[in-house]
């Protein structure tokens, strides 16, 4: 699938747009770009039924950016994307990784320091060449450092909403072969992790050698690290390693259990297996020669005297001891997700009305839907004020007339920002006329711990605020959480009864994994809310229920699980 490759260059000419200073149009391409990228279908499947009127009944896709979309089916290139790199040959994408750094910043430290990539910028921050620079400072200097540091922790790895696609569309071209007679994905993949390293996929295979030549001549590939019979590993376009392994069927569980991992959980299980006077390999489990157990995982837990673990949960986190003592979770499916509470609509900058949002709900064999636009603090999102939040709230009224014989409500509501000092920026007399209010930070988040803390704890203890947004406000692989107490968030929400949320969209997964087991422990209830801006953007909730697995969340911590979400709300 060329999606992603498509929507990233998309993305890229939004940027040098905004850098020119050109209205409208950076919106325009970052509203096909998010078209394309939540495409199920191959973009270029959709061109070859059609063409470019085809293309053009993509939303947000006109003539002029069907035409680009043909060009790059046709030739690999765009003109219009390639005169703007020869304009500004700078590694755009690199640099506006560092938060706070945009297009329109990019653009004066090119211009005025050569800066074209993440080595320049690192290199004129140290030699405090940008503080004087006219709209930046001492202040934004030092962020940049700090942004920097960030983004070398987490160089190498990517999100797993930008993997997964791709690693999906590869899989499906494997199982198809008939030489394949089983496969699976393993590694970091498997167990859904946040960020990812690279892709491992298992087979079983009476035709090795006619499997591997199909998969390194996959199109998606510009180099081969290795070719064999039973392994080949290959670099794919967009940066990433993919490493494809054949099995044997007698070893198939063993070589699952031991590449899905993590490396922690393995150790536990080989030094559990020895115990019991046991080899555990990635080829069986022996005792002494003779193969116990192998053919699949659920074997391989079982005879050393545990149930199944499934492969979210394997990171040495208590697992283990938990499915020794047959107490490991009923984790949480996508299919037990009821309603989302924080869709953002056209009133406030999003894309589609209160209407085609519920009604994608509706398809979604969803019970609820809950419209949560940003609030007037955020001037640059058209945040709402006190009077346009009533006007919403009767429109949201008279939709859900339409709705009262089938069992489906829209649920009023906002995502009002926490100021400094911990207030609401909108007024507790219309909050208290909603269905539900959710909070969040949204500014100064580099506060010290006691004040972001007791910023989030004021607003939990206000009565109209139900459910607590991104509460750590990480960005992946852009900005690190904000300092809180945790334990201390944790207890002021169990005796409050606010919500926590985990927000699905693939930047954020915020809580994360370790958090939501936390929250679990407290028995703080969650929520899993999608913070989609566009209909398309639903389909995030699965990223969402990924992390709350990791977490060991169940149904019952999961509010939206519910069809009676009512009750959990302050109101």
């Amino acid at each position: 699938m060329k999606n992603q490759e498509i929507a990233k260059i998309l993305y890229e000419i939004a940027n040098f747009l905004e850098m020119e200073k050109i209205s409208f149009k950076p919106y325009a391409y970052e509203k096909a770009a998010m078209a394309i990228e939540g495409l199920e279908e191959d973009v270029e499947d959709i061109y070859k039924r059609g063409g470019i009127k085809e293309l053009e009944k993509i939303p947000g896709v006109g003539k002029s950016i069907a035409e680009k979309i043909e060009e790059y089916l046709k030739t690999g290139k765009i003109k219009y994307y390639e005169d703007f790199k020869k304009k500004f040959p700078l590694n755009l994408e690199e640099l506006t990784s560092i938060e706070g750094l945009g297009p329109k910043k990019a653009k004066v430290l090119y211009q005025k320091l050569g800066i074209k990539n993440l080595n320049d910028l690192e290199k004129a921050a140290k030699e405090h060449k940008i503080a004087p620079l006219f709209g930046f400072g001492k202040k934004t200097e030092k962020n940049i450092l700090e942004g920097i540091s960030f983004v070398k922790r987490t160089k190498g790895r990517f999100l797993l909403a930008e993997i997964l696609p791709i690693a999906e569309d590869v899989f499906k071209k494997l199982e198809g072969l008939k030489e394949v007679k089983r496969i699976s994905f393993a590694g970091s993949l498997r167990r859904r992790k946040s960020t990812i390293g690279d892709i491992d996929i298992l087979i079983i295979s009476n035709n090795p050698e006619k499997v591997m030549d199909y998969f390194v001549s996959l199109p998606n590939i510009v180099k081969i690290w290795g070719k064999g019979t039973t392994k080949s590993s290959v670099r794919v376009k967009e940066g990433f390693d993919i490493d494809l392994r054949v099995v044997p069927l007698k070893s198939y569980g063993a070589a699952l259990q031991y590449f899905t991992g993590n490396k922690e959980h393995n150790i536990v299980l080989r030094k559990i297996a020895i115990e019991k006077g046991l080899k555990l390999s990635e080829y069986g489990l022996f005792k002494g020669k003779t193969m116990i157990a192998g053919k699949d995982e659920e074997g391989i837990y079982n005879k050393l005297g545990m149930c199944f673990v499934p492969p979210e949960l394997r990171e040495n986190n208590n697992e283990i001891e938990a499915a020794l003592n047959n107490s490991l979770p009923f984790l949480i499916e996508q299919r037990d997700i009821k309603g989302d509470l924080h869709c953002h609509s056209n009133w406030d900058g999003g894309e589609n009305s209160i209407e085609e949002i519920a009604e994608a709900a509706r398809k979604m064999s969803y019970k609820y839907i809950g419209i949560a636009d940003h609030t007037k603090f955020l001037r640059i999102e058209k945040g709402l004020d006190e009077k346009k939040i009533l006007k919403q709230k009767e429109e949201i009224d008279k939709i859900n007339k339409k709705y009262l014989k089938d069992n489906f409500k829209i649920f009023s509501g906002c995502e009002a920002n926490i100021l400094n000092d911990g207030s609401i920026d909108i007024k507790n007399e219309v909050l208290k006329k909603l269905d539900f209010v959710i909070a969040g930070v949204h500014s100064s988040f580099k506060i010290s711990k006691s004040e972001m803390t007791n910023r989030i704890i004021k607003a939990m203890r206000n009565p109209n605020v139900d459910i607590i947004s991104h509460p750590t406000g990480r960005l992946l692989k852009k900005r690190d959480e904000y300092q809180i107490d945790f334990e201390k968030i944790l207890k002021i929400a169990k005796e409050t009864n606010t919500i926590l949320e985990i927000n699905s969209y693939p930047e954020r997964l915020d809580l994360k994994d370790v958090y939501i087991k936390k929250a679990k422990e407290m028995n703080v209830k969650m929520i899993i809310n999608t913070d989609s801006h566009k209909i398309e953007q639903l389909k995030y909730m699965k990223f969402g229920v990924f992390e709350a697995r990791r977490g060991w969340a169940e149904k019952k911590d999961i509010i939206n699980c519910f069809d009676n979400i009512v009750k959990f709300l302050k109101k």
